[in-house]
C-alpha cells in the first residue's frame, strides 16, 4: 500500500486495500518449500536468460565458493542454554495451566517452577539465581549439580502431567537441556560432572535453532549459524545452483547436491576431496591452486621426486625408483638411503626417506605445473567471479540469516540468487528486448512454481 513499485509488480497499482494479508505471503512460501518449487524458480531465469540470448543451452564454465551466514538465533554458553530449555518448558506449562497471560509474567513461571522443584528456572538469568563464584571450581562443580538436578525435576514433574499438546511442546524443550547435557557434560567415576574440554562433533549452540553451527571460514575467521554455497557460471555470470549447510559441514562434503553439466570447475583448496573433484567425468578440467608443497628444512622437497603416473614409479633425486600407490606413503629402503651422497639433502631418518602420495596426486601435479605459467595463474584468478557474485548476494540477503533453520533459510538463499540472476539478464539486454520489469512478469506468469 505505501510502494508503488510492489503495487507494479502484483499488478495493483493505486489499490486503495491491500489485495491480500500477510498469511497469504506465509502460506506461499511454505507452499514453494514444501514443493521444492524455489529450485526451480533458478531454473526459471536461466531459461529466460536463454531465449534473450545471453545463457545457451551448453555445459558450464562455473565456479563454486561459500560465505559465511550468522544464524538467526541466539548463541549461548552451557549454563544458559539448559536454562534457557528448561525455563522455556515451564513457561509452556505455565501457559496450559492458565496461571499467566500469553508472554508468561515472571511470577506465572515462578509458580510452576517452584511446583517443579526447580525454583532457579523462575529468574530471568540462570546463572544470577545460582549466584556461584565462577572462578572457583568446587562452585562450579556445585552450580552444575543444581543445574542437572533442575534437569531431572522439570523431567519428573512432566512425566506426571496429563498429556496434552503443550506438554509435547515442553517435552520437546527439556530434550534440548537433555541434548545440551549429553554433548557438554562428562562424570567421573564419582558421580561428579564437569563441563567438556573442547567443543563436542556437531555440538548444539542455540535454543531457538538447533541448526546453528559453530563454523571456520578461514584460521582467524570463526562465525555461529550457516554456509552458503554458490555455483557461478563464469560466462555468464548467472548463479545456475546454490546450497546452504550449517556451518561444521566441510566444504568437501556438499558438491553431491549439485546437479549440473560441467566441462570447467574454478574451486579452492578445500573443495579438493570433493566426490565432484574425486569422481570427476574424464571431461572436466579443474582449476584450483594446489597446495603448497614444504620442503623438510632446506632439503628436498616432493616436487623434486619425479612421479610417473603411467608405470606407477617415484623416482627420488638419485634416481632410484619405487613402486607407489595413491592414498600410501613410499618408503625408501634405509640402508640405500645410509649410502646415497645425497642424503644430508634429503633425510635424517634412520629408516629413510618417506614421501606420501595424494588419492588425487595426478591432479595435485597437474595443478602445480599449471601455476607456474603466466596463461595458468590467469586462468586460476577467474574464479574471483564467484566471490563478487557472493558478495552481491550477501549485499541483498544481508550476512545474518533472516529464518531459523535451514531450509528456510535456504529458501532466501534461493530467493536472492534469483533476484542476483534478473539483475544480471536486466545487464544483459540491449533495450530492445524484455527488461527487468518483463523478466519479472514472465517469471512469475509462466513459472509452473508459481501457477
Amino acid at each position: 500500500m505505501v510502494d508503488r513499485r510492489w503495487q507494479l509488480v502484483l499488478d495493483c497499482l493505486d489499490a486503495e486495500r491491500p489485495p491480500f494479508a500477510k498469511g497469504t505471503l506465509v502460506g506461499f512460501r511454505q507452499r514453494l518449500i514444501e514443493a521444492n518449487a524455489d529450485r526451480r524458480l533458478i531454473e526459471r531465469t536461466i531459461e529466460i536468460a536463454g531465449v534473450s540470448g545471453g545463457f545457451g543451452p551448453r555445459a558450464l564454465r562455473a565456479a563454486l565458493d561459500s560465505s559465511p551466514l550468522w544464524g538467526a538465533g541466539r548463541v549461548e554458553d552451557t549454563w544458559n542454554l539448559m536454562g534457557h530449555a528448561l525455563r522455556k518448558a515451564v513457561g509452556m506449562i505455565a501457559r496450559r495451566q492458565g496461571r499467566g497471560p500469553a508472554e508468561n509474567t515472571q511470577e506465572a513461571i515462578g509458580r510452576v517452577a517452584d511446583a517443579a522443584g526447580a525454583p532457579q528456572l523462575a529468574a530471568s538469568s540462570l546463572k544470577a539465581a545460582l549466584d556461584a563464584d565462577w572462578d572457583d571450581a568446587a562452585a562450579r562443580a556445585q552450580a552444575l549439580t543444581t543445574v542437572l538436578d533442575c534437569l531431572h525435576a522439570v523431567q519428573a514433574f512432566l512425566a506426571a502431567q496429563p498429556a496434552g499438546p503443550a506438554v509435547e511442546r515442553a517435552a520437546a524443550c527439556v530434550a534440548v537441556a537433555a541434548q545440551v547435557r549429553d554433548q557438554d557434560v562428562t562424570f567421573d567415576e564419582g558421580g561428579s560432572p564437569a563441563l567438556n574440554r573442547g567443543v563436542a562433533k556437531d555440538r548444539r549452540i542455540s535454543v531457538e535453532d538447533g541448526q546453528m553451527r559453530h563454523g571456520r571460514k578461514s584460521r582467524s575467521l570463526l562465525f555461529d549459524g550457516y554456509k552458503r554455497r554458490v555455483l557461478t557460471d563464469l560466462d555468464s555470470g548467472l548463479v545456475a545452483a546454490v546450497g546452504l549447510t550449517p556451518a561444521d559441514v566441510p566444504e568437501a562434503s556438499v558438491t553431491d547436491a549439485i546437479a549440473a553439466d560441467l566441462t570447467e570447475l574454478h574451486i579452492d583448496r578445500a573443495y579438493l576431496s570433493s566426490h565432484l573433484v574425486r569422481q570427476r567425468d574424464p571431461g572436466l578440467e579443474i582449476y584450483c591452486k594446489a597446495w603448497r608443497v614444504r620442503a623438510p628444512g632446506d632439503r628436498f622437497a616432493k616436487t623434486a621426486f619425479t612421479l610417473d603416473f603411467a608405470t606407477g614409479q617415484l623416482t627420488c633425486p638419485n634416481q632410484v625408483s619405487m613402486p607407489f600407490q595413491h592414498g600410501r606413503t613410499v618408503h625408501f629402503p634405509a640402508a640405500t638411503c645410509a649410502a646415497c651422497p645425497l642424503r644430508e639433502r634429503c633425510t635424517t631418518s634412520a629408516k629413510g626417506r618417506s614421501v606420501s602420495i595424494h588419492p588425487d596426486e595426478a591432479l595435485l601435479a597437474e595443478l602445480r605445473e599449471r601455476q607456474l605459467t603466466p596463461a595458468g595463474r590467469a586462468q586460476l584468478r577467474q574464479r574471483v567471479a564467484v566471490e563478487h557474485t557472493l558478495a552481491h548476494i550477501g549485499r541483498w540477503q544481508d550476512h545474518h540469516a533472516r529464518y531459523r533453520g535451514t531450509r528456510k533459510n535456504l529458501f532466501d538463499l534461493r530467493r536472492t540468487a534469483v533476484v542476483h540472476n534478473l539483475h544480471v539478464i536486466a545487464r544483459q539486454q540491449d533495450g530492445s528486448s524484455v527488461s527487468y520489469d518483463g523478466s519479472m512478469s514472465r517469471l512469475m506468469r509462466d513459472g509452473p512454481a508459481c501457477s
